[in-house]
This record gives C-alpha cells, structure tokens and sequence, in this order.
C-alpha cells in the first residue's frame, strides 16, 4: 500500500513540472530529483511492506515513505495555489525566491525533504530491504478493464440464503406471520459469515411481510453501541428526519426517547431488525421501548452469541443457522467459480480438499472461490492451498481471517486502496456504485489512459464483486447500482487501513483520532471532531457520514481543508455553504444536501469533478462554467440553469428540472453520456437533447403524469442505449435508433399495443413496462420479434388479460418477471420454463 501513496505523490510531482513551464532551474532540478528519488525506492516497497509485520523498524521506515510522499504533493499543491493567486506564475516564482511572505517556500522545503530521502535510504541497506521488480507491467489500464468485464459475474446475496436453507426462510416467515398477538422476538444466532444478516434482510423484503407490516425499521447495533442514538435512528426511521423531529430527539434524555418511540409504535403493527447484538445488555437497553399492543408485532434480532439470543424473549423463537453440508457447499463453491467445467481433476480435488475445510461457512467459500477464480492453473491452485494449510487449525479447519487476508493480499496496490476504501462506510451501509467509482476517481485510484476512467472504476469494482470482497445489493440495466461489504470483511479493510494510515474513523468517547491518517471519517459526533485541533493536519479527504448533520459549524476552514480532494458533507436544511469553500483549490469531489445555494466562490475550484447537491429552491451561481474539469453533475435545484453548454468536460448530469434545460443550446457537450430529467412538461420541447451525439443513458420523468412533448428526437441520439421514459405518450413513434438495448416505460398510458413496434427493434436486450404504462386488454409478440431480448418485466398492468406470443418470437428469452397483472389469465406455454426474476 505504500506503494500507492509513493505513485500517487510521482504522478503528482510529474504533472507540476508539466504545468509549471516558469519554474526556475535550480528549482526544477531538485524536483526532478525528487521525483526520480521516489520512483527508485518504489522498488523496495514491496519486499519493505512484506516485512514490516515482522519488524518495527520496517514498519516505521515504511510509514516514514508514505510521509515524505504526503508531504511532497502537500507542498506543490499549495504553491500551486498560491501561485494561481498572483498576477502571473512567472511573478509568483520570483516571489518564492524573495521569500514574500504570501508565498510558500518551496525551496527549503524540497530541500528538507531531500534530506530526508537521503536518511532512509541509508536505513534501507540497515534493514536489508531489497529490491523487487514489479510485475505486470506491461498490462495497461485499458486491457486490464476488459478483462475484468469479460471476466465478470455477478452472484448477489440470495446464493448464500437459497443454497440450503430454503427450509429455514419458509419456517421464519411462517414465525413472523403466525397468528400471535403478543409481540414476540425472532432470534437469529450463528458465527461470523454465516449469513445472518442476509437472512435478517430477506425476511425484511419479503412481500408477505411488507404487507402485514406496514411500520418497519431496521437498525444496526454492532461491538459499540450508543442506546441513545439507536433509539433516534429508530425514531427517524418510523417518522422521518425532519427538521423538527432532528432538532425534538437532540434535547431528550435516555428516558424521553425511550417513552417517545413506545407512544410512536402503541397503535402500529410493527416489525424491528435490531442487527448484530453482541451483548444481551445492548438489547435489555432498548426492549422496553418496543410496546406490546397484542397486536402481531415482530422483533428479529441476530447476533454471534447464544446467549443473547436465548434471553432475548422466554418465550420467543430462537434459531440457530447451521453450517452447510459438503454437498451444498461444493454446490455454493460452484455457483461463485467462473467457469466449474474447465477444472481438471486435480484441480477439482484441490478445491474439495479447501472447500471440506471450510467448514460449512457460506462467506469463507464464496471468498475462496472468488480468490481461485483468479488463479490460472493447477500450479497457482497448490500455491493458495499451501499458503492456507500452513495456518490450518488445530481442529483441521481453516480460519476465515486467513482466507480473507490471502484474498486481499492477492489484489494489485490499485484494487487494494478500493477495497479499504469501502471500511470508510458505516456498518451495513448500502453504497451507491457510481459513488464510491467518482470518489475512487477524485482520491486518483483510477489510472489515466484510453479508456474512460469511470469504465476503469467500473471494472476494478466488478473484480472485487467477483472476488466476493463486495456484495451486489441491487443491479438495474446490467450495472451493479448498490453494493455492500460484510462486516467481517470491513473490519479487514479497517484494520489494514489503520495498518498503513489510509484512513481512521473518529471515535467520540476518547475524542481522538489519527493525525497520521490523511482521510479522517465521521460517523457521528461531528461537532466533537471539529473541536479537535486539525490546522496542521495535510488531510486529503474529510467524509461526514452523520444523517443528521446540522447546525454545524466549521472554524478555520481554510487552514483546516486546504488540501483536500474529497468533501462529503451531510447537512440538513438551514445550513449555508462557506464562501471559503472556494478557497479549497484541490478539490475533486464536493457532496452537499439539504442546502438552500452556493455561494459564488464555488466556480474556483477548478479541479472539481464531481458536485452532487441536493438542494431546496436553490440556484447554481453565474461562475459554475468555470468549472472546467467537472464531468458529474448531480444537482436538484430550481432556478435557470446557467452556462452549462460550457462545462465540456461533462460525463454526467442528472436529478436536473426541466425548465433548467429547455434553454440550454448542448451541442458542445460532447462528451455527455447520461442524463437524466425531471419535471416534463407537455408545453416543452425535447428536441435540443438530439445534439448530444454521443448521449448512452437517457432517463425522463414528467411531473404528476403529465404528457410528454414529442419524443421524436430520441430517434437522432444514435447512440443512447438505455432509455427510460415515465409519463403519458399519446403515441409511440415508429422509428427508434437500433442502438437501444435495454428500456423502461412507466405511467405512458398507452392506449395501443406497444409490441409490434418494440418487437422489431434490433438490438433490445431488457424491455419493462410498469405502472400503467400500457392501457389495453391484450399484447402481441409476432413472429420473429424480439429476436435479442434477454428480459422482460410486465409489472402494474392492471388491464391486461391475454398476451399472444408468436412461435418464434423471443428466442433468446432467459428472464421473466410479472407483478400485479391480476386480470392476466395465463402466460404463453413457452414463458413457464423461464427463470422468474426477481423484483
């Protein structure tokens, strides 16, 4: 991981003698050294970091690096910064040299740090550090991409539930639903991995049980709980956050809350997820305040310890997940392997011989097998299972933290930062895939080259999927859209991020963390952090996780912010943007909400790439076309949309109004490849959209199922891809560009069978139509159409009574879903044998 602080400061030192054409030559030359310096004793990182677990003095030699690194980038990027404020960079560098009090002294920096590079390669022969060449290196980022795509397979969360254990969800539904009035509690108990939580959540989403339950929260516990805040959190859940409620639970004590949540859940039905109890205390804390009103409600609990859940109701109902037999768990093994059929017989043998010792447990085998997946060849096979059995359990089992941190340990520097960068999330956090890709993007993990770096990003988070390092949570359209981490494999990239100072979590009760790290999180308490004394801190990133982060307050926010590339900011309504924000010159990623606008100082910050603001009847300020690098635009907002015809650097823009757009002349935003529109109006015209020619990703929304315009236009984007259109269509048009694969039409009221014409596009892979979106008793498929689609959803077409499927139609049909068609007599013959998909 040193290894990634020491490229990142290379790239960093490289780009600036690049951009800084009027440096003078001495000072250049001790740049160039600098940088040559660094990349030389790149070399040794890899031996270095192999035996620092061993030996302090590596260790601190290593951390020493990773200093020197940080410090270089800090000390470029604020002469950059102060240079950009004079007149010229030719009179900026003059007046480093006159030693102008304005300026940074980047001389006698640079040469302090020259001489500490000189100090640890003196250390590094003490130390018998030697050098490693690096392999790979002739595997650029554009093939790497591709063959993480190729290479791609997605096995979400119902593999660990329905290999196995579909016993187990019909006997726990059958317990949730039984007719009790009393309010019992269901416990779920079981070691680490087993798949308690999975379980938990696909009771949680079950129809059934989201229709006897119409009050449902759920709420994490973990190892350090604060009563006070899970009884907020519950409270939030069950009313919402508003800025009332937000400011009511801040003044109440322990007791308040408690007999708030009980007079919240006297009168409802209610069903609770309180997830991973680890002490009985924790659930003896919160158990008064959920009522017993005899009339059916629920409380699941899962938890590590038996005794936790054996006390957690006399009579309530416990279960214990077992482990899965050989059978299921070659089963299991299976269904994670790319490709079971290509294994020779002594791989397979291997393999059972790993997967026996396992033990059952469903997240050590998809692990495994995410990890063999990867490895080509009888040879490289032996060389995992050697490794594992040198660290065998005396009972002849392996231990899981073992085949968690081979896992990890086998990922290039760059899959590594993106894997500890998800330890940055709460526990159990559902993360939005295009979130962490464009912060991935901003902490510059994504390699710069002929492919886009989101497609990179894209990929590198489809290997670690593929690894089972990170669960799908939801996909739409082919793309992972939310992902997860188990908690085990959190507390793996925490603990390693902490190893190597990537990042630390704030922890309120000792009121400290790390001055080291150069990526402070805040989960809560974010008063209490910024108390802290950060002025001489050169953070790189500062993410506020706190749902409920208000009336904050933020002191010396230049001195304290001046070098970040990442600012998350989680605020409610009522809080206002700095003007100083614009002072934060370096910064790539700037996430706001519940803001009522931006102050103008926010077009400096050159560098942005991505601004997500989600804001209430507010306004982006004149300057925002000086935003010359942004490439992510997401922004709700309500006045004119200004000069964004100038932002060419545009990927994405969505959660935009309609009436921002209609003005807008796009024909320079090239590179725009996703957009997404609200509030449609049928007195507005689409029809400049048809300039964006290389436009993928198309979503519209009309407001309170107006009708859209004519839509006509999306004829011209002759590369969109995916469209999705809800609103009412008074007609479908006949002509659509062959390029579309996938679409979605919801609330478009047709009142003629869309069929015929969707039938005969070309390349349509996935088709859904929901929410009323055709009107008519019956649908058409003819001969020969459809002749690529792959999916197709019928959902909430009330009307529908019969669909005529021709005899070659939908050859290539492998997915069907149907919801809520109750008029539907019967599907065609040929649609009972396809798999059914899930919602």
């Amino acid at each position: 991981m040193a290894d990634a602080f020491v490229s990142f400061a290379v790239q960093k030192l490289g780009d600036f003698l690049i951009q800084q054409v009027s440096l003078r030559k001495n000072l250049r030359k001790e740049i160039e050294w600098l940088r040559n310096e660094l990349l030389f004793i790149q070399s040794f990182l890899r031996d270095a970091e192999q035996k620092q677990y061993g030996d302090q003095r590596v260790q601190q030699w290593v951390f020493e690096i990773n200093s020197i690194a940080n410090d270089a980038v800090a000390i470029l990027e604020t002469y950059s910064f102060e240079a950009g404020k004079g007149a010229s960079r030719v009179k900026a560098c003059v007046c480093i040299y006159r030693k102008e009090k304005k300026f940074y002294n980047v001389a006698e920096e640079i040469q302090s740090l020259k001489q500490r590079i000189l100090d640890i390669s003196r250390k590094r022969d003490t130390y018998g550090i030697t050098n490693i060449n690096s392999t790979n290196a002739g595997e650029g980022p554009s093939n790497q991409v591709r063959t993480l795509r190729r290479t791609t397979s997605y096995v979400d969360d119902q593999d660990y539930i329905f290999v196995g254990l579909q016993d187990v969800v019909q006997t726990l539904l059958a317990q949730l639903l039984k007719a009790e009035p009393r309010r019992t509690v269901l416990s779920i108990y079981g070691m680490g991995g087993l798949g308690k939580t999975t379980l938990a959540r696909n009771l949680y989403k079950n129809p059934n049980i989201a229709s006897s339950f119409r009050t449902r929260a759920w709420i994490c516990v973990s190892q350090e709980y604060n009563t006070m805040d899970i009884l907020r959190n519950i409270i939030k859940s069950v009313q919402g956050r508003t800025k009332e409620t937000l400011d009511l639970l801040e003044r109440m004590t322990e007791g308040d809350l408690e007999i708030y949540l009980r007079d919240l859940l006297k009168e409802r039905k209610y069903l609770v997820v309180v997830d991973d109890v680890w002490q009985k205390e924790a659930w003896e804390s919160l158990k008064r305040a959920f009522p017993d009103s005899k009339n059916g409600s629920r409380v699941i609990i899962t938890t590590r310890k038996e005794e936790v859940a054996e006390r957690a109701d006399d009579r309530g109902f416990v279960h214990k997940l077992r482990f899965l037999s050989q059978e299921e768990s070659w089963d299991l093994f299976g269904k994670k392997l790319l490709d079971v059929r290509s294994m020779v017989p002594e791989m397979e043998s291997l393999a059972k011989d790993m997967v026996e010792k396992c033990r059952g447990l469903p997240l050590a085998i998809v692990v495994l097998s995410g990890l063999l997946s990867h490895k080509k060849g009888l040879n490289e096979w032996q060389k995992v299972k050697d490794h594992l059995w040198k660290n065998i359990k005396k009972d002849k089992s392996i231990e899981i933290s073992n085949i968690l941190s081979l896992s990890y340990n086998d990922l290039s520097t760059a899959l590594k930062q993106c894997f500890l960068y998800f330890g940055i999330f709460p526990e159990d956090q559902v993360v939005e895939a295009d979130n962490i890709i464009r912060l991935w993007m901003a902490e510059g993990f994504i390699p710069r080259g002929e492919e886009r770096m989101e497609d990179v990003a894209e990929g590198f988070l489809n290997e670690l999927i593929r690894r089972s390092l990170v669960q799908v949570a939801h996909t739409f359209w082919e793309r992972v859209t939310e992902c997860r981490v188990h908690d085990l494999l959190r507390d793996l990239a925490i603990q390693k991020a902490l190893e190597v100072n990537f990042f630390d979590i704030y922890d309120p009760r000792s009121h400290s963390i790390s001055s080291l790290c150069i990526r402070h999180v805040i989960h809560s308490h974010r008063e209490r952090y910024l108390s802290l004394d950060l002025s001489n801190l050169k953070l790189r990133s500062i993410m506020f996780f706190d749902p409920d982060f208000h009336k904050m307050s933020l002191k010396n926010f230049r001195s304290v912010f001046q070098h970040l590339y990442v600012l998350y900011l989680g605020m409610d309504v009522g809080c206002r943007v700095p003007d100083a924000i614009g002072s934060l010159y370096h910064l790539k990623f700037l996430s706001l909400r519940g803001m009522d606008d931006l102050p103008s100082s926010i077009g400096n910050l050159k560098n942005l790439q991505t601004l997500v603001f989600r804001g209430y009847n507010c306004q982006l300020p004149q300057n925002i076309a000086n935003l010359i690098n942004l490439r992510h635009l997401i922004c709700s907002y309500s006045k004119p949309l200004v000069d964004i015809c100038k932002l060419t650097s545009l990927q994405v823009v969505d959660a935009i109004c309609c009436d921002q757009w209609k003005d807008v002349d796009p024909v320079d935003l090239v590179n725009l490849r996703e957009l997404g529109m609200n509030s449609i109006k049928k007195s507005y015209s689409l029809n400049n959209i048809s300039s964006l020619k290389n436009l993928s990703t198309l979503r519209l929304f009309c407001r309170d199922r107006q009708s859209f315009p004519s839509v006509e236009f999306v004829n011209c984007c002759e590369k969109l891809q995916k469209l999705m259109l809800e609103g009412r269509i008074e007609k479908l048009p006949n002509l659509f560009p062959n390029s579309i694969t996938m679409m979605v039409l919801r609330l478009s009221s047709l009142t003629e069978d869309p069929m015929p014409i969707l039938g005969m596009w070309p390349n349509l892979r996935s088709l859904q139509l929901s929410r009323d979106s055709y009107e008519g008793k019956e649908i058409m498929c003819s001969d020969n159409s459809f002749s690529q689609l792959e999916f197709l959803r019928l959902y909430c077409l009330e009307k529908l009574e019969r669909w005529h499927l021709g005899t070659n139609a939908m050859p290539l049909i492998k997915g069907l879903g149907i919801r809520n068609c109750p008029n539907l007599k019967e599907i065609p013959e040929r649609m009972k044998d396809v798999e059914l998909l899930k919602r």
